[in-house]
C-alpha cells in the first residue's frame, strides 16, 4: 500500500494543479466560442431578413417594421433590436434597446459586419452590426443585442463539470496506478524467483499475464481505432484546410518527413518552339490536383521527362525546381526510350488498362510486349525512387494507373517506407478486371501499398471484390483492410478535388471583360449565349454525345439557333493510338456536319478548337459562360467541373454533370444527366439556359461551400493525416515487439 501511495499522492497534487490552471482557460475559450456561435447566429439572421427588412423599410411603415421586429424578438436569447438608416441614424428600435448602444463602427464607409461584447449594469451584452443591401445597394444597418447572462450559467456548469471529470480521472488513474505497480511487483517476483530456479527471462511464469492481457489488448485497439476516427472526424470539419495546413501536417504530425510523388505525367513540360523554349501546364486533372499540393510541401515530383526540351532544361542530376516563377519544389525526370514509352505508356497502360477500367464500349488490347515494357518502365521508377530517397522510411505518394506494380517493387527495396497510392480512374467490377490477363500480378504490385485510395466508395468495393476473386487474402470488409504478404493495406476513399481559392490570374479580371473578350476573340455578338466543353480528346469524355446533344437542342428549339453556341477545348491526347486517331477524326466529322446542318450569318454553332489551352485562359472561358457541359461516359473524379464552378464568384452559371463521374455523387445541384440520354441532355440545355438567375446562385453557391470544403488540401491532407497514424502505430508495435522478445541472461 505504502508503494502505491508514492504514486498517487504526486498523482492527485498534480491534477489538482493542472485544474486549478485550467478552469480560467475554461472561462476564456467558452466567451470565444459563445461569441463565434453568436456571430454565426447574427449573421443567419441578417442574411434572412434583410429581403423582408427592406421591402417594410422602403415602404416606410413603422408600425409594421416594430411588429416584424416583435415577432424576432420571440427569440429567448435575443434582447433588442434596431435598424440605422445609411447615414449611421437609429430610426427604429424596440423597447429595451440600450441608450448607449449606436451604429458607429471603426470604418463608416468599409463596414459590412462587426460585432462587439458591452459591459451594462444588467450584466453583458453581444452587438452585432450587419450592413443590409438590396441588388448591390446598402439601405441600412441591421442591429442585433444578444444576453450574454446565459454564458455566466454555463461556465459555472463547466467548472462542475470539470471538477468531476478530475475527480473522476483521478480515481480512475489511481486505480490503474494501483493495479499497474500490483502487476509489476508481481512480475518482478516471478522473474527473481527464476533466476532462482536458473530460468530465462520470458519464460514459463512471467508469459501467463502476456497471454491473459492480450484479449484485452484486441479489444483496447479496436476502441482506440473508434476514438481516432471520431477525432479526426470533429477536427476535419474545423481545420480550414489550406497550403498552411499540409505544412502544419508534415511539421507537426509527420515532422517534416520526406515526401516523394510519382507520376508518369510532369506538371511542367519544356517544349522547344524554333529557338525558343516554352513551358506547357499539361491538360490533366491528375496535374491539376498535385500541384498545388506539391507547392505546399516542397518534395520531389518524380516523372517522365517528355518534353523535346526537358534534357536541356534539367541539370547533371535530372532536376529542375518548379515553377519557373517561383521554385517551390523540384521535378526528378525519368528517361524513358521511343520503344519504352510505346509499350508501357501507349500499349499495355493506355490501349489495356484505361478502356479496361472506364468501361466505355472500347475493347482493351493486351500483348505480352508492352506488359514487359511496363514491367521494366515500373522497376526503373522504383531505381530511381530509391535514389531520391534521403531516407529509410519515406512517404512515396504513387499515382494512377501507370504504377501498378510500383508499390511492391518500393516495397521490397525500402521496407519501412509509407507508400500512398491514389488510383485516379474508375476500377471495374471483378468479372470486369478479370479480362487482364496479369490481374494477379498487378494486384499484388498494389497491395504493396500502406494506404490505396480511390474517388468513390464503389471503386474500393470493386477493387476488393476483385482480391477477394483473384488472390488469398485475409479481407476485412468492417475496417476495409487487406493482409496479404504479411503486410497490410488501408483500402479508402479520398475524393479529389482542386485549389481553393483557385491560384489564376483571370480570377482578378473582372467578368464583364471576360465575357467581352471572349465574345470579341470568337467573333460572337454580344447577347450570345455560350457553353463551354474543355476536355482532353478522349472517347471515355462523351465529346460526340455533347455534340448530339446541341444537335438535338436546337432541332426542337430551332429559335436557338444563331443565339446559342458551344466552344469545346479538347486538348489533343494520345494521337498516335489508332482508336484515339479514329476519335479525333470522328468527333471533326460531327462538328462539321452539325455547323452545316445550323450555320447562318452570325456563327456555326459549334465552335471545336483541338489544342492546348493555358490554364488561365480555360478559366476566362468557364467565367464567360452560360452552362459548363461535363458528359464523360466513365470518370474517376472529373475536376473540370469543380474548376468551373469554382471560376464562378459571381454565383452565376449552371453545370450539366454526367451522373458516371464521381463529381456527380458530391454536386448534386449540378443537372445530373445520362450522356447516352440525348434528349435528356437536349433538355438539360434549355433547362440551363432559361434558368432563372436566383435558382442558378442557389445552385452555385451550394456548390462553391462543398468545394471550399473538401479542397485538394483537404484530400491531400487526409491521406497524409492517415500516414502520421499508420506510421506511428507501426513504430510503436515494433516497439512493443522488441520488448516482448526474451532476453538472455548474462552470466555472472
Amino acid at each position: 500500500m505504502r508503494l502505491s501511495l508514492r504514486f498517487i499522492l504526486p498523482l492527485a497534487l498534480t491534477l489538482a494543479a493542472i485544474a486549478y490552471a485550467v478552469i480560467p482557460l475554461v472561462d476564456r475559450f467558452t466567451l470565444q466560442w459563445f461569441v463565434r456561435d453568436l456571430d454565426i447566429r447574427t449573421s443567419l439572421i441578417a442574411n434572412t431578413i434583410q429581403d423582408p427588412l427592406g421591402d417594410l423599410v422602403r415602404e416606410g411603415s413603422r408600425t409594421k417594421v416594430m411588429r416584424f421586429f416583435d415577432r424576432i424578438m420571440l427569440d429567448e436569447r435575443l434582447f433588442a433590436v434596431g435598424f440605422c438608416d445609411p447615414s449611421r441614424r437609429m430610426i427604429y428600435k424596440t423597447a429595451v434597446f440600450p441608450a448607449s448602444i449606436t451604429c458607429a463602427g471603426e470604418d463608416r464607409d468599409a463596414l459590412v459586419s462587426e460585432s462587439r461584447l458591452v459591459n451594462l449594469q444588467r450584466g453583458p451584452i453581444h452587438v452585432a452590426i450587419h450592413r443590409v443591401e438590396s441588388e448591390g445597394t446598402a439601405y441600412g444597418y441591421l442591429m442585433l443585442v444578444h444576453d450574454m447572462s446565459f454564458v455566466q450559467r454555463r461556465s459555472d456548469d463547466t467548472k462542475k463539470y470539470i471538477f468531476y471529470l478530475f475527480a473522476a480521472i483521478g480515481g480512475i488513474v489511481s486505480l490503474v496506478t494501483v493495479v499497474i505497480a500490483e502487476i509489476s511487483w508481481r512480475g518482478w517476483v516471478a522473474g527473481l524467483k527464476a533466476v532462482i530456479r536458473g530460468e530465462a527471462f520470458g519464460r514459463g511464469e512471467t508469459e501467463v499475464p502476456l497471454r491473459e492481457l492480450r484479449p484485452v489488448a484486441r479489444d483496447l485497439q479496436a476502441l482506440i481505432r473508434d476514438l481516432e476516427s471520431e477525432r479526426r472526424a470533429r477536427d476535419e470539419s474545423q481545420i480550414n484546410w489550406s497550403a498552411d495546413t499540409l505544412r502544419a501536417i508534415l511539421r507537426n504530425d509527420l515532422k517534416g518527413e520526406e515526401v516523394l510523388i510519382v507520376s508518369n505525367r510532369e506538371p511542367y513540360i519544356h517544349m522547344r518552339r524554333n529557338e525558343r523554349i516554352e513551358v506547357q501546364r499539361p491538360a490533366s486533372g491528375l496535374v491539376t490536383a498535385l500541384e498545388p499540393v506539391m507547392r505546399a510541401c516542397s518534395g520531389t515530383w518524380i516523372a517522365h521527362g517528355s518534353g523535346n526540351a526537358d534534357r536541356e532544361t534539367a541539370d547533371s542530376t535530372d532536376h529542375v525546381m518548379v515553377p519557373p516563377e517561383r521554385p517551390a519544389y523540384r521535378i526528378r525526370r525519368v528517361w524513358l526510350s521511343k520503344e519504352e514509352e510505346s509499350g508501357y505508356y501507349y500499349g499495355f497502360s493506355n490501349s489495356g488498362l484505361w478502356p479496361l477500367c472506364h468501361i466505355a464500349h472500347t475493347r482493351p488490347i493486351f500483348r505480352t510486349s508492352d506488359w514487359n515494357a511496363y514491367v521494366t518502365v515500373n522497376r526503373r521508377f522504383a531505381d530511381t525512387v530509391v535514389r531520391e530517397a534521403k531516407t529509410a522510411d519515406p512517404i512515396v505518394l504513387v499515382q494512377d494507373y501507370h504504377f501498378a506494380l510500383l508499390p511492391r517493387m518500393i516495397r521490397e527495396r525500402l521496407p519501412e517506407a509509407t507508400v500512398i497510392t491514389f488510383w485516379h480512374i474508375p476500377w471495374p467490377n471483378a468479372e470486369a478486371f478479370g479480362i487482364c490477363p496479369w490481374r494477379e500480378a498487378i494486384i499484388d504490385g498494389i497491395l504493396g501499398s500502406s494506404i490505396l485510395g480511390f474517388h468513390t466508395q464503389f471503386h474500393c468495393n470493386n477493387f476488393i471484390d476483385a482480391v477477394d476473386h483473384y488472390v488469398e487474402a485475409r479481407i476485412d470488409r468492417e475496417t476495409y483492410t487487406i493482409s496479404y504478404g504479411g503486410d497490410q493495406t488501408a483500402v479508402r476513399r479520398y475524393p479529389i478535388s482542386i485549389e481553393w481559392p483557385l491560384n489564376s490570374k483571370t480570377m482578378q479580371k473582372p467578368l464583364g471583360e471576360c465575357r467581352a473578350d471572349v465574345r470579341k476573340r470568337n467573333g460572337l455578338a454580344a447577347d450570345t449565349a455560350i457553353g463551354i466543353g474543355v476536355d482532353r480528346l478522349d472517347y471515355t469524355k462523351g465529346i460526340l454525345e455533347r455534340f448530339l446533344a446541341v444537335e438535338r437542342f436546337l432541332e426542337l428549339e430551332p429559335e436557338w439557333i444563331g443565339k446559342f453556341v458551344f466552344i469545346q477545348i479538347a486538348a489533343p491526347s494520345r494521337s498516335s493510338i489508332d482508336e484515339y486517331q479514329n476519335y479525333d477524326a470522328r468527333v471533326r466529322a460531327l462538328a462539321r456536319r452539325i455547323n452545316d446542318k445550323f450555320s447562318n450569318k452570325h456563327h456555326e454553332p459549334i465552335l471545336l478548337k483541338i489544342e492546348h489551352y493555358d490554364p488561365d485562359d480555360v478559366y476566362e472561358y468557364y467565367r464567360a459562360s452560360e452552362l459548363c457541359f461535363v458528359s464523360s461516359l466513365h470518370d474517376g473524379m472529373n475536376l473540370v467541373a469543380k474548376e468551373f464552378v469554382a471560376s464562378r464568384d459571381d454565383e452565376r452559371g449552371v453545370l450539366l454533370l454526367s451522373q458516371f463521374t464521381g463529381a456527380s455523387r458530391e454536386l448534386p445541384e449540378a443537372l445530373i444527366v445520362n450522356p447516352y440520354n440525348v434528349d435528356q441532355c437536349a433538355g438539360a440545355l434549355k433547362a440551363a439556359l432559361t434558368m432563372p438567375p436566383a435558382e442558378q446562385r442557389d445552385r452555385m453557391r451550394s456548390m462553391r461551400g462543398l468545394i471550399q470544403e473538401f479542397n485538394v488540401y483537404r484530400w491531400a491532407g487526409r491521406m497524409l493525416l492517415d500516414a502520421s497514424q499508420m506510421r506511428m502505430r507501426s513504430r510503436l508495435f515494433a516497439r512493443v515487439d522488441r520488448g516482448r522478445k526474451p532476453v538472455p541472461l548474462r552470466s555472472v
